[in-house]
């Protein structure tokens, strides 16, 4: 299963400078807006300390980790909805990622000049929020002018599709992003194919300086108020930080250097797990000789449909799923003495896959 973040906010937040710790691939970071035009893409490894100790154990030919995407899209400026700053090429860019890593500059520095002439990340969040909703309403308005002439001879989906749009359109034009509106699943399935912006799962970045790293600023503690209402999650990073950590290639010395700022894993670290979580996304593993791998699936997947992220033929061919559980894994360290202590469960096709479960599947086609 493909993950893929995208990294917005206004030019000269930082967001170059940490796509380039998230990543090998090296954006040009430059004190200048608009120096990031093309989207630039690197993929990523998702750290995750139980793939080691399962390597470990069976010390297989072949490790493959869970990987992430991550775009780092141009800088947004006001009036993008419109077309203003390459707007319509970014905004694209946007649509096609699963979240969205909304990178918010939290420190002060006279050397790094910003977009509006002042540091103040509620107002920079409130301008992509609009331009996000603006170019919202526009998808909205289309689909209601699409819809109103089978709703109005009665179909019920129709009317249903309609419903829901205006709902979203009242929502947007009182300035709320889409995730906000509580609707059910059901309802946002039937505009699933709207693919609205302010409806992906967001992550807000506060990009701080070294010393405001541990606790925040008082900038930090603007953003979580604002942010408060819409229940999105928040962590603090300094990008700046994280790029001195990225040059650091001996882990010991790395250990050393987050010690030193007070942390026990790089916030690079911390940001993919975030990003994990708003996706509501797990990791089951295949273990054997030949390989290892960490496999992505959503929470909540049967057995058939995590066997279908390996293959399509293993979910359409899916007998049973040999399970199990990691921290078993850890204690008994061969399937041997797991199937002798009856911690290897067979399970059907209504089995919800757990994360971390150590699987094999049975199938036939």
């Amino acid at each position: 299963m493909s993950l893929q973040c995208g990294i917005v906010g206004l030019p000269n937040v930082g967001k170059s400078t940490l796509f380039n710790c998230l990543s090998n691939a090296k954006a040009q970071a430059a004190n200048f807006p608009f120096c990031t035009i093309e989207p630039n893409i690197g993929v990523i490894t998702v750290p995750d300390e139980r793939l080691e100790r399962l390597t470990e154990i069976a010390k297989p030919q072949n490790i493959v980790p869970a990987t992430v995407e991550i775009v780092d899209i141009a800088g947004l400026v006001k009036g993008a909805s419109k077309g203003e700053g390459l707007g319509n090429q970014f905004l694209g860019n946007i649509r096609s990622t699963n979240a969205i890593i909304h990178v918010l500059r939290c420190f002060e520095d006279d050397n790094i000049i910003h977009v509006d002439g002042s540091v103040n990340p509620v107002r920079d969040k409130e301008i992509i929020d609009t331009e996000l909703q603006l170019k919202d309403l526009e998808s909205v308005e289309a689909r209601l002018s699409k819809v109103a002439r089978a709703a109005k001879a009665g179909d019920k989906e129709s009317l249903k599709i309609q419903e829901i749009c205006e709902a979203y359109k009242s929502h947007l034009l009182h300035g709320k992003n889409v995730r906000t509106l509580p609707l059910s699943a059901e309802d946002r399935k039937l505009t699933f194919d709207l693919n609205l912006l302010t409806d992906k799962p967001v992550l807000y970045v506060c990009n701080v300086d070294e010393k405001s790293l541990a606790n925040g600023n008082a900038m930090t503690e603007q953003v979580k108020k604002a942010i408060k209402e819409e229940g999105s999650e928040m962590m603090i990073i300094c990008a700046a930080a994280e790029a001195d950590i990225a040059e650091l290639e001996d882990a010991e010395e790395r250990a050393m250097f987050l010690a030193d700022l007070g942390l026990s894993e790089s916030g690079v670290a911390k940001l993919i797990k975030a990003a994990y979580r708003i996706l509501n996304y797990i990791t089951y593993f295949t273990v054997g000789e030949k390989e290892v791998r960490a496999w992505t699936i959503t929470r909540g997947m049967k057995g058939p449909q995590a066997a279908g992220v390996i293959h399509s033929d293993f979910e359409k061919g899916f007998i049973r799923a040999e399970v199990i559980e990691y921290n078993d894994y850890l204690q008994y360290k061969s399937e041997a003495a797991l199937r002798d202590a009856g911690k290897l469960s067979v399970e059907g096709k209504e089995y919800e896959v757990q994360d971390g479960d150590c699987m094999h599947f049975r199938f036939n086609v």
